[in-house]
């Protein structure tokens, strides 16, 4: 039974690692249309933003400036988070890797390989909590522009969504969670 929850707790990790990876990388966090005809999809990201024509298909992507020049503060935070939770997925997948019991890696001393399942465990809540706040307050972010623009009756014709790499964020850190919680409160 213990093989077979670490095996899901890892199949579950590897695939939300894999989800907060490409939400970090792809640079679709805020959906807009430039008009009520819908000639134009833009989306923003947190590495750059991209345009695409309705019509004829053609995408075109501005990188911004640079990693160190002033940026949004959403921008900034979303990014630190997600790499970190990133960073930290990775190194509880190799530490999960280690401890589990399909693994010849110290066969004979079961009590660290669980111990190293429990620490992988850690590992993962910790990295699903950041990508969740940084994904989260993107979307605050994104919520509260929309919401300015409302409140104060401008209409440019701009409408604001969550992009699907916002999701894929959500969607990544909820596993890891999940993953975190089957390897720290069900293994024992």
């Amino acid at each position: 039974m213990s093989a077979a929850l670490q095996v899901t707790a890892f199949g579950l990790a590897l695939l939300s690692t894999l989800f907060l990876l490409l939400a970090t990388c792809t640079d679709c966090w805020m959906v807009n249309a430039d008009d009520s005809l819908e000639v134009s999809h833009k989306c923003r990201g947190l590495w750059r933003e991209c345009v695409t024509n309705m019509q004829d298909g053609v995408r075109t992507c501005d990188q911004y400036d640079s990693i160190l020049a002033d940026h949004p503060v959403k921008i900034v935070v979303t990014r630190t988070l997600m790499i970190t939770a990133d960073l930290l997925a990775g190194l509880a997948l190799a530490t999960l890797v280690l401890g589990l019991d399909c693994i010849t890696f110290l066969k004979e001393d079961p009590c660290v390989k669980l111990k190293m399942c429990y620490g992988a465990g850690v590992i993962l809540c910790t990295g699903s909590i950041l990508g969740l706040i940084g994904s989260v307050w993107y979307a605050v972010d994104v919520y509260v522009e929309r919401a300015m623009v409302v409140s104060h009756n401008i209409f440019l014709g701009v409408h604001y969504d969550f992009g699907w790499s916002c999701w894929l964020g959500m969607a990544g850190s909820m596993g890891c969670f999940v993953a975190s919680v089957l390897l720290t409160c069900c293994l024992y």
